[in-house]
């Protein structure tokens, strides 16, 4: 099973950009679609972004189009969430995840890092 650790959350003011990142470790990175989940306090984990397993396919809540841009490099074992323009209601708990498919549902989730916060003030 794939190890995830997400970095690059903080606390920055509407309008400012976050880079999050998510290291995987093992060999078989390259085997895994990747997606990033959130989840605000009282509300339900929720998928913004997923990408396939050669960064050919991708996916966005509606939400964040045009504002989180999904990226990942193999060779690094990593995942980037770009995210720009943030707005107040963008702050929660990031989660990075790794599945068998690109539409990320959750139940078929294999791996899920700890999660990092944004918190994004007005």
């Amino acid at each position: 099973q794939v190890q995830l650790v997400e970095s690059g959350g903080g606390l920055v003011q509407a309008g400012a950009s976050l880079r999050l990142s998510c290291a995987a470790s093992g060999r078989t990175f390259s085997l895994y679609a990747m997606g990033w989940f959130r989840q605000a306090p009282g509300k339900e984990r929720e998928k913004v972004a997923a990408i396939s397993l050669t960064g050919t396919t991708t996916y966005y809540a509606d939400s964040v189009k045009g504002r989180f841009t999904i990226s990942r490099d193999n060779a690094k074992n990593t995942v980037y969430l770009q995210i720009n323009s943030l707005k107040p209601e963008d702050t929660a708990v990031y989660y990075c995840a790794a599945g068998p498919r690109s539409t990320m549902d959750a139940s078929s989730v294999n791996s899920w890092g700890q999660g990092t916060q944004v918190t994004v003030s007005s």
